[in-house]
Order: structure tokens, then sequence, then C-alpha cells
């Protein structure tokens, strides 16, 4: 396992749209080792597989720090609520802003095992499928903040209340 470099804003491969994964691979299946390491290490809760340069459909979160999902090919499939609330990302170093999405997510995506699995979430778990989810087509949450983004504390950051 490695931890590799977090792409930042400014990055073109942040803008392009990824590719559905096929088959799993031993390449694959390191990329998200590693994904997961270099999440772990930058204190994040989400990382999409084109925030370290890589354009396939594959998302890591974990909002818990002991309960790593692993979405391969993911789309969400039902929303519901409404939740406002700070944001961060890991490819926006320093910043973060307002965004409001839906308060419950329900996710379908394939496991590392190819196999088709549902995950459903609220609060933060809900807003980081949604956040990574977006990473996939290309986008970035400074897209939906609403008003200026706000320049991040240290102490923010230490609790990782605004990481992706």
């Amino acid at each position: 396992m490695a931890i590799r470099n977090i792409r930042q804003i400014g990055d073109e491969v942040l803008t392009k749209k990824c590719k559905e994964v096929t088959q799993m691979t031993e390449r694959t299946r390191e990329l998200i080792e590693d994904m997961l390491e270099t999440m772990y290490e930058a204190n994040g809760v989400g990382l999409a597989a084109p925030q370290v340069g890589i354009l396939k459909r594959i998302v890591v979160i974990d909002v818990t720090g002991e309960d790593p999902h692993v979405l391969i090919n993911p789309r969400i499939v039902e929303t519901d609520g409404e939740q406002t609330g700070p944001e961060g990302c890991l490819s926006v170093p320093g910043k973060s802003g307002v965004v409001t999405r839906p308060a419950y997510v329900k996710a379908i995506a394939m496991d590392v095992n190819m196999q088709s699995y549902e995950l459903e979430g609220t609060e933060l778990l809900a807003r980081a499928i949604c956040h990574e989810l977006e990473h996939l087509d290309g986008h970035l949450y400074v897209e939906r903040v609403e008003g200026p983004l706000q320049d991040v504390t240290a102490e923010d950051e230490e609790d990782g209340d605004t990481e992706e």
C-alpha cells in the first residue's frame, strides 16, 4: 500500500468524467487499498479515484474511522429531506463552504468482489456519498457552495469537521 498524491483544485483530472470498472484486477485492488490509506493519512472521510489521478468510478468513504465503504460504479437511487452545513474537500485544502445536500441517501454500488450492494446514509454519510459521487462526474463541491468559501482554522482541521 502507498500514500498517493491528492490532486488539488485546478488540476484538469478533477473535471473529467470517470469510466466504469468492468472487472476487479490486482491493480484496481491496489488502488482501493492506496485510496483508503491516503484518505486516512489526510484525515478525510471520503476520497474518489480522480482525486488521486485515476479516472475510474471508485469511491472510498469512512465517516467513523472504523467502517470503511468501498463503492465501485456507485449511483444514487433515492434521496429524501435536506441538510445544510459546512463541507470541505481534500482537493480544496484549507477551505470550507456551506452546501445543501439530501438528509438521506440510498446508493447502489459494487464491492471489491464486484457484488452489488446498497448503502444507506443520513447526515454526514449522506453528505459524503453525494460529495464523492460528484467527483466521479468531474464536479467539486465549490460549485454548490452557498456564499463565499471560508478559510478553515487549524482547530477545524484537527476536529475533522470540514474535511471531505
